[in-house]
């Protein structure tokens, strides 16, 4: 599904040249590479500002709380995105409600929202899934008429983009990840929050650091130790230029998987513009398992995102609801390899085995 390692190989010269500047600079933590990539982040999304924290969750947890409106309880979220805003919305004391979403799209839409919002809710997280720039301004539209807050999740959207903007320059707030396997990733965990509005920028500057409004002068409540440190800082800002090249990349490969399955029982979802950043290649099929081993066995590794919804999660302490298109998601939906280091030999291998599907 993914090797590291290559990816490593290729930057090596220039990773090992942002270890020696890190260390040369004397700076470990919030020093020259952690501001510079702020900056340059900030300038491709085309935001006025980026914090950097230590992960994604953490990114929604501090974004979440930045912007929650005073009285307000709940985050409405989708529940087919792998449980990451549910844990940070419960780890922020909120309670999470769900939202079904579109059987086409596989993410929010402003139909599926207006649905199930209630009173208590005071922020919708989006999720640009699979690296999905969905339709954002309608919703953002709808949340703003009733007074809720638009957290952008871009964890795998990063570099998607509309001709209006970038993923994450839509809503209230964002909140991205640097995991290792993400399309921006650095060689270890990190994340970052990326908004136009200047009060929440500097709220969750204050909540990453402790809630200090001043050194050990603790006046926000719910503050966190939360710090991008220097070294991925470093390390990202060497990925940063290549970024785009790579999800041009990541287009190419599931283009070519959807040709690839035209006459077999695998629907590949399209991702076929600069709106869509293919963080995976995810295909649907209601033989999931029966597909899987069959391809399997021509040595083509998959993987399942994601399998469990987040409303039958014990864990969430959701309220019992039925969300069919979210539900079918859950049962149908498997991942292809997809990441930029893959060959075209590779994915020659990927396409044969599609096509022998039966």
């Amino acid at each position: 599904m993914n090797d590291l390692s290559r990816g490593i190989a290729r930057d090596r010269i220039s990773l090992d040249s942002a270890v020696a500047a890190v260390l040369d600079s004397g700076y470990v933590i919030m020093g020259p590479h952690h501001n510079a990539f702020e900056s340059a982040l900030a300038e491709y999304l085309g935001v006025d500002h980026v914090l950097g924290v230590a992960s994604g969750t953490d990114a929604l947890e501090i974004a979440i709380k930045a912007v929650m409106p005073a009285g307000k309880t709940s985050v409405m979220t989708a529940g087919n995105a792998g449980g990451y805003t549910s844990t940070a919305a419960r780890r922020g004391g909120f309670q999470v409600r769900y939202a079904d979403i579109d059987p086409n799209s596989l993410c929010l839409s402003r139909q599926t929202v207006s649905d199930a919002l209630t009173d208590d809710i005071g922020v919708v997280v989006v999720t640009h899934l699979y690296g999905n720039l969905t339709d954002i301004s309608t919703l953002v539209e709808l949340c703003h008429g009733r007074g809720i807050r638009v957290v952008e999740d871009c964890a795998q959207a990063i570099g998607a983009r509309r001709d209006d903007g970038a993923a994450g320059s839509f809503g209230d707030i964002s909140a991205t990840s640097f995991y290792p396997t993400k399309n921006l990733g650095a060689i270890g965990d990190g994340g970052a929050i990326a908004t136009n509005n200047a009060d929440f920028a500097h709220r969750a500057s204050q909540l990453r650091q402790y809630g200090w409004v001043s050194k050990y002068r603790v006046a926000v409540p719910g503050g966190t130790n939360s710090r991008l440190d220097e070294l991925q800082a470093a390390f990202l800002l060497v990925r940063l230029p290549l970024l785009d090249a790579f999800n041009e990349r990541r287009r190419t490969i599931v283009q070519r998987y959807g040709a690839a399955a035209t006459k077999s029982p695998l629907q590949v979802l399209a991702a076929d513009g600069p709106h869509h950043a293919a963080h995976l290649a995810v295909a649907l099929s209601p033989r999931r398992t029966d597909v899987r081993e069959q391809l399997l066995k021509k040595g083509v590794v998959t993987d399942v995102h994601f399998p469990v919804p987040d409303h039958q999660q014990v864990g969430f302490g959701a309220l019992p609801q039925s969300l069919p298109h979210t539900e079918r998601a859950s049962l149908e939906v498997l991942s292809l390899p997809c990441f930029p280091e893959l060959t075209d030999e590779e994915v020659d291998l990927v396409c044969d085995a599609i096509r022998t599907l039966k």
